[in-house]
Formats: C-alpha cells, structure tokens, sequence
C-alpha cells in the first residue's frame, strides 16, 4: 500500500481506497492514487502550478468532479501532477494548487488509460479516526 491510498481490483474498473486524517489528506491522496494509475509518478517534475476550485452538491459528487478534473488535466491539457495542495475543502467545494509538468513521451512511463471516474460503490466517509473514500475508475 502506498502511503494513504490502495488500488483495489475490479472486473472491468479499478479502484482507490483512499486513508486520511482529514478530508484534505482524502483528496489529495484520491488525486495521486488516481494520476498513479495513469502515469509512474517518480518521472513528474514539479515545474508547473495550477489553481483548480470545483463545487459539487456533496463530499462523493465533489470527489467525483476533483478526480474528473484531475483526469481533463492529463487528457485535454495533456497535465501529469506530481503534488497536490488543497487550500480550502468543504463538503461542496475544493480549492488546490496542482503541481507538475506537461507530458513528455520521453521522460514519462505510461501505465493505464482511465476513461472516466464512476459512481459505481463511491464513498466518502467521515470518523472519529480520520477520513475515508472509495472511487471507481472506468479504464
């Protein structure tokens, strides 16, 4: 298990469990369990930043939208994070700074190609001990 999060095995989809002691850590964590899938994370430079503020109705809708625009990042602006610094989270809004680099083919190993972040068994939890959250990822 890497530090704060597990990918989880599914049929057609792969998950990330993710650990925290606040719902910080959660969707920081959620962010690079998600960008580990797609890309090694040890070839990403932290060269560039990039201010993200999402809303949602709800902790799972938020996470579901944070980790999509985690993905548009590296899909549509062709983005690998390499850190994640959320300045403000609430259970509707998600203020962070990203930080990482443009894809390069040469420096960057590829692992998976995640088309979509699910809904498919979410959770997002608060407890006494710290924070939880379950997302499936359509790859």
């Amino acid at each position: 298990m890497q530090e704060g999060y597990r990918i989880l095995e599914h049929p057609a989809d792969v998950g990330i469990e993710v650990h925290g002691k606040s719902l910080r850590e959660v969707f920081e964590y959620a962010a690079l369990g998600l960008m580990s899938i797609i890309v090694d994370p040890t070839g990403i430079d932290p060269v560039e930043q990039r201010f993200l503020a999402i809303t949602g109705t709800d902790l799972e809708n938020l996470l579901v939208k944070w980790l999509s625009e985690i993905l548009y990042l590296y899909d549509g602006q062709e983005f690998v994070l390499s850190d994640v610094t959320i300045e403000r989270i609430s259970p509707r809004r998600i203020e962070a700074f990203v930080t990482g680099d443009i894809i390069d083919p040469g420096r960057h190993q590829f692992r998976t190609d995640v088309k979509a972040v699910t809904y498919h068994q979410l959770k997002v939890e608060e407890r006494e001990d710290g924070c939880m959250a379950r997302v499936f990822l359509d790859i």
